[in-house]
């Protein structure tokens, strides 16, 4: 072949044509892919079926937590949904998973003189229970762990450490204001134990001031004494600091209910449509099927899961027929574990399956800006010559940024990850709390988010990468 073209460009005139006809054929293939991206778009903000199966999956399942009669319930809900698709293949992944149970309802008030204020908490998931008369101690707030240790045992022995680091409202990119203060809620209640304190309370990871406390996984370090540990509003936050300046020697009681119960069954759910050309080569589109127990868990990550199962109806309902394989995972443990992620990449390896692209949603049904990929850089420089065909439905933002927590497991093979990028300034308004709720998703950006996830899906299966 190269010697054809090498003779078909020797001579200045056949040179001119040869690249006339490349720009020719360049241009006609662009003009088809755009036309099959307006179809995906056409259809999808036309008979878009994810918004109906997401308020089947908030309302009629509720709260996904690992271990719970919820998390069984999603799977029964996606797998059957699946199968109603007719897609090719839909299949179960067992896997073992943590079971935490939250229990009775939190109580908590600030305690000043003979007053007593009522808080809202929330315990954080891994969280041991108090006794069952609570903790009440004097508090040491701090903002970081520096400042933590430089006050040393002797200050901190028998008190309850409240950590009241804000996220950074400077911060544009709200997951980055969330990245320097999450640590708090991960790590707070080990820092706090080692230098003798009795219980930790986090100032929840969150960019609005609201009586919501938002939950969220934490966990103790090896040989850390384990402390009960919670997160309380922002509002609530505002308030003991505030009450703390006027008297530092007001105390906190907490009680909370919560346990570890030993791992449970449960399962990822996949399903697929068969490549007609590579079908060993396999894209994956996921999002995680379980959520934290305090709401319905409806942008995290219900969308993501109705996303990832519409991508595949709409490809069949526009007549499109995939090259490779594509899958539709609903990942089950992202939240307290990442079992599932981990158990899909292991199977993947184990039966030597080729996983050249991952997508995943996992940052809320809000409006699409683009991708964030991981990769190599002839990889990335590949998906860059797509920006055009993307820049008419906004999505600019193609490039910078990860991938995904549960396919994040399938880097380690060589898959491209890419990680889908709605608008992320009221994403953090209802991460973990009790009002992440189905009313608070908008029926056309999520329908704008499975029409941009399935774009990309489609030149991942035309092009390869």
């Amino acid at each position: 072949m190269n010697h054809i073209i090498n003779l078909l460009t020797n001579h200045p005139l056949k040179k001119l044509v040869f690249l006339l006809f490349v720009a020719s054929s360049t241009l006609a293939q662009t003009r088809e892919d755009s036309v099959v991206i307006r179809k995906i778009y056409n259809e999808t903000l036309t008979n878009g079926q994810g918004y109906e199966w997401l308020r089947y999956l908030c309302k009629q399942v509720g709260p996904r937590l690992s271990g719970s009669e919820g998390a069984k319930k999603a799977v029964v809900y996606t797998q059957q949904l699946m199968q109603q698709q007719g897609f090719d293949r839909v299949f179960l992944q067992d896997v073992k998973v943590p079971h935490w149970v939250r229990g009775k309802k939190e109580e908590a008030y600030i305690h000043v003189g003979k007053q007593k204020i009522n808080v809202p908490i929330a315990a954080l998931g891994g969280s041991i229970a108090t006794s069952v008369k609570g903790v009440e101690a004097e508090v040491i707030e701090v903002k970081s762990f520096q400042q933590l240790r430089e006050l040393g045992k002797e200050k901190v022995k028998g008190k309850i450490v409240f950590f009241n680091r804000p996220m950074d409202p400077t911060k544009l990119n709200t997951f980055e204001a969330y990245g320097g203060a999450v640590e708090q809620r991960a790590n707070g209640a080990s820092e706090a134990g080692n230098l003798g304190a009795v219980g930790s309370i986090v100032r929840s990871v969150s960019t609005v001031q609201d009586d919501f406390p938002h939950t969220g996984s934490m966990r103790y370090a090896t040989g850390a004494p384990l402390i009960p540990t919670a997160a309380i509003s922002t509002n609530a936050a505002n308030l003991l600091s505030n009450k703390l300046k006027e008297n530092p020697t007001l105390t906190f009681f907490f009680r909370q209910n919560c346990e570890t119960l030993p791992d449970a069954d449960s399962h990822n759910v996949v399903g697929e449509i068969k490549g007609s050309e590579f079908p060993d080569e396999i894209i994956v589109v996921g999002g995680h099927l379980d959520s934290w127990d305090l709401a319905e868990g409806a942008h995290d990550d219900g969308a993501g899961c109705v996303q990832s199962i519409e991508v595949l109806r709409v490809l069949k309902a526009i007549g499109y027929k995939p090259k490779r394989t594509i899958r539709a995972v609903m990942f089950m443990n992202e939240e307290n574990g990442l079992r599932g992620g981990i158990k899909y990449a292991d199977l993947a390896k184990q039966n030597n399956e080729k996983h050249i692209a991952a997508v995943e949603s996992d940052n809320g049904g809000f409006t699409p800006k683009g991708f964030g990929v991981v990769g190599r850089p002839d990889q990335k420089a590949k998906i860059q010559t797509w920006k055009e065909l993307l820049a008419p439905y906004s999505l600019h933002e193609i490039g910078p940024g990860g991938g995904g927590a549960d396919i994040g497991p399938l880097a380690q093979s060589g898959t491209v990850l890419f990680g889908y990028k709605p608008d992320s300034q009221r994403y953090f308004d209802v991460h973990h709390a009790p009002n992440d709720n189905f009313e608070n998703v908008n029926k056309r950006e999520l329908d704008l988010g499975s029409a941009s996830m399935a774009a990309i899906i489609y030149l991942l299966d035309k092009y390869g990468i």
